[in-house]
Order: structure tokens, then C-alpha cells, then sequence
């Protein structure tokens, strides 16, 4: 009988144990499709603005028009386009790597609002840039990298939860040296920071747009002490009969 019982248990866990590594498989599935699906605009639209400074380069073309020219009506639909365009290998690299991880981590820890995030830092950034920037051709994706930047900063801080407030740090860690280029240093300062400050102020915009859609700090329930059935009333509340047969 000790045998058989034995036999048993050994067979519950091993059927416990399958299951337990069966429901790990999962998850690990879930989270390798989540990653997947969560870097998928982000790559893409890093792809294609490789695709289009190697397209630039290996004509001879000059797409440098593509680009915002602030105030002019007839270029206002360049806010569209001037993402896309790069003077450089080096000034692609840098804004491509932090685009891409800014990005990605937008899809990630905002998955339920950030297309939509997405799509209004990439308008609002590019508008205030039309509005602001000096009379100049403005080109490259720096403006939105200060966007989703200033969005997942303030956004943490905005919403008072604990994983959010983490990637503000994050993000203040990595990237805390870009609020010096928000202003210019010079004169005739050859980086756009028109473009920057505009990324930030609409990343800033769209955290307090946003603010109560999307993750939120979870809303502590307390339990309410059960009360007693029958409450005894308090001693000043007792009847003459009472006090008498106390004082018998």
C-alpha cells in the first residue's frame, strides 16, 4: 500500500512538473512574440531610413529639400519627410541607434497607446519645428528622438508608477547629455536645435495629453474590517432594571 502511494505522488508531480514547463514554454513564447511585434515599426521605419540615405548617396541625388523649412506654407508637408533625411553616415548612425531604442521601448511599455503616441510626437514635433526654426533647411531624425525621450521621461514621472519611473531614469541615464543640446552654443549654431527643442516640448505635450490612458499605477483596495454582529451598547445606555440587579 506504502508502494502504491508512493507511485502515485511520484506521477502527480511528474504531471505537475510537465505542466509547470509546458506553461514556462509559453511564456517565453508570448514574450519572444511580444518583443517581435514591439520592434516591428521601430525597425521598420529604421530600415527605411537607411534605405533612403543609400538611395540619396547611390544616385547623386540631393534630397536635402525633403527637409522642414520653417514658415514656408508651400513646405509645410516636408514635416512628413525630413525624418528620412540625413547629411551623413555619422549623423545617421547616431540618430538611427537612438531612435530605434527609444522607439522600441515606447512599443514596449506602452503597447495599448503607442501608435498613437507615436503618431502625434512625430506631427507635433515637426509642426513646432515649422513654427520655431531658423530660415534654414532642418534635416534628420534628432527631433524625434528627443520626443519619444522627453515622452517615456516625463510620462514615468506624470504617472507615479514604479516600472515607468524606472525607464524615466533609464532614459535619464542614457540619454540625460541631450538636454544640452536643446539650446544653441553658438552664433550660428550648425545643429539643429530648433529640432531638439521641438522634440522635447512635444514629448513633454503628448506625457500630459496621455497621461490616463495607457499603464497606470495600480489602485491599492483596502479590506474594510468586518463588524461585530450584534454590538453590546455602551455602559451609559443601560436601564435602571440593570443597574439594580448589578448592585443585587
Amino acid at each position: 500500500m506504502k508502494k502504491y502511494t508512493l507511485s502515485i505522488r511520484k506521477i502527480v508531480n511528474l504531471r505537475i512538473n510537465k505542466i509547470a514547463e509546458m506553461q514556462n514554454n509559453e511564456n517565453r513564447q508570448q514574450e519572444t512574440r511580444r518583443i517581435f511585434y514591439t520592434a516591428f515599426i521601430p525597425a521598420v521605419l529604421t530600415l527605411l531610413m537607411f534605405l533612403v540615405f543609400i538611395l540619396e548617396r547611390g544616385m547623386g541625388w540631393d534630397f536635402h529639400k525633403a527637409g522642414v523649412f520653417p514658415r514656408d506654407m508651400s513646405r509645410l508637408w516636408t514635416i512628413l519627410s525630413y525624418v528620412f533625411v540625413h547629411s551623413g553616415w555619422s549623423h545617421l548612425l547616431n540618430n538611427t541607434i537612438s531612435f530605434f531604442v527609444l522607439s522600441t521601448a515606447l512599443y514596449y511599455f506602452y503597447k495599448q497607446i503607442a501608435s498613437k503616441v507615436f503618431l502625434w510626437l512625430y506631427l507635433t514635433s515637426g509642426f513646432i519645428l515649422w513654427l520655431v526654426g531658423r530660415e534654414s533647411w532642418h534635416v534628420g531624425a534628432s527631433g524625434m528622438v528627443y520626443a519619444l525621450a522627453s515622452f517615456l521621461f516625463f510620462s514615468g514621472l506624470i504617472r507615479r508608477y514604479v516600472p515607468l519611473i524606472a525607464i524615466s531614469f533609464v532614459v535619464t541615464f542614457l540619454y540625460g547629455n541631450m538636454f544640452w543640446h536643446l539650446f544653441p552654443w553658438q552664433a550660428n549654431d550648425p545643429v539643429s536645435w530648433e529640432g531638439h527643442l521641438a522634440g522635447g516640448i512635444s514629448g513633454l505635450f503628448c506625457a500630459a495629453v496621455f497621461y490616463k490612458q495607457g499603464p497606470q499605477r495600480p489602485v491599492k483596495v483596502w479590506d474594510e474590517e468586518e463588524e461585530s454582529e450584534v454590538d453590546e451598547p455602551p455602559y451609559w445606555t443601560e436601564t435602571d432594571d440593570e443597574n439594580e440587579q448589578n448592585k443585587d
